[in-house]
């Protein structure tokens, strides 16, 4: 795995977390236990904090930034899908962000929330807990049950550890 200082930033990587060797943490970047950064996502701490609570999966092909004045912040049990973007944002527990979706500054995905695939979810937006967020720009949508959420964080979390044990190069 690429995983580089910036300074006195170093990243913190709990020794459960699962990083992928095609992932790139660099700087600012705190992994919590059980966690998986899969091949190409990339998790940028130069400017601001980034922090991966317990048992989050981040993706392929994910970019994950922060600012000076918002940190991005992931809790426990959230998965964020394929190729999204979360910057200066706030992810509570057991929350999914879809695929290719965009997460900006200053909002606030409630625990056990919904952010559709390929959803933009703009600067400031609140999106309450159990509800969904759908649509360019995203439209907030009540009602909706997370429990699946947390069984495929799981799933992922036990996938990383698979990884650990059973990836090999060959080339």
């Amino acid at each position: 795995m690429a995983v580089y200082a910036l300074g006195d930033a170093v990243p913190v990587i709990d020794p459960s977390a699962y990083v992928h060797p095609d992932a790139t943490v660099i700087g600012s970047v705190t992994i919590g236990p059980g966690s998986t950064v899969w091949p190409s996502a990339v998790l940028r701490g130069d400017y601001g904090r980034i922090i991966i609570g317990a048992r989050s999966s981040i993706q392929d092909g994910t970019v994950i930034h922060a600012t000076d004045e918002y940190p991005t912040v992931v809790g426990d049990d959230c998965t964020v899908g394929h190729l999204a973007h979360l910057e200066g944002c706030v992810v509570e527990d057991g929350a999914l962000i879809g695929s290719g979706s965009i997460v900006l500054h200053k909002v606030r995905i409630g625990r056990g929330a919904l952010v559709g695939a390929g959803a933009v979810v703009v600067g400031g937006t609140q999106v309450p807990q159990r509800s969904r967020a759908l649509g360019i720009p995203a439209k907030v949508v009540p009602g909706h049950d997370p429990s699946t959420q947390l069984l495929g964080a799981s799933i992922y979390a036990a996938n990383g550890q698979r990884y650990r044990r059973e990836l090999r190069r060959i080339d």
